[in-house]
């Protein structure tokens, strides 16, 4: 069976963590999709929770799955990186190899 995931989210930036989740789902799967998108209103994992209810009721043939980020990980955020590029503090060990941040002003 040739099975897809998508694995949504706005990635402002693309964190360690989310390179562990990525890792795993291709693991799990044979494609994961990663779709880029603008969330203002983002707030923490109820919100995850929330949206697989509503994506349920929607579209029940899909079925949705959270994977949450490995342990070592959890701490890490989108948002913390932001703010510790903002005073100008090293991000290297929160973002993946490769990973370029413009200066935040």
């Amino acid at each position: 069976m040739n099975n897809t995931a998508l694995f949504p989210g706005s990635f402002d930036p693309f964190t360690a963590g989310h390179l562990n989740i990525l890792r795993r789902a291709l693991t799990m799967f044979d494609h994961v999709v990663v779709a880029i998108g603008i969330n203002q209103d983002k707030r923490d994992f109820e919100n995850e929770r929330a949206i697989a209810d509503a994506n349920r009721r929607l579209a029940p043939d899909v079925e949705t799955i959270i994977i949450p980020t490995a342990q070592e990980f959890a701490h890490i955020s989108s948002s913390a990186v932001r703010d510790i590029l903002k005073h100008h503090g090293d991000t290297g060990m929160f973002v993946p190899e490769g990973v370029v941040l413009p200066p935040v002003e």
